[in-house]
């Protein structure tokens, strides 16, 4: 059960630090078309950390899928 106390509290932490959206429904990009959005990063490790078993776990994911911040503070997936 703490597990999922740990989950949470890393959403928390998480879901602080992100930008938010104006609501549910994505608008159109005018940038490039590969490229993912600062929103949907959000929205893949908020899924990702729903799913996790543990806090340990949701690193490793978030970091397997490219969601982690590098050092230049932009995840492998936005670059």
């Amino acid at each position: 059960m703490s597990g999922s106390l740990e989950v949470r509290k890393f959403l928390w932490q998480q879901d602080d630090s992100m930008p938010r959206g104006s609501g549910g429904v994505p608008t159109q990009r005018n940038d490039e078309p590969s490229k993912i959005s600062a929103e949907q990063v959000h929205r893949a490790r908020m899924s990702v950390a729903r799913s996790a078993l543990d806090v340990d776990d949701c690193r490793q994911l978030l970091d397997m899928l490219g969601l982690v911040p590098g050092e230049d503070g932009v995840p492998p997936v936005q670059r």
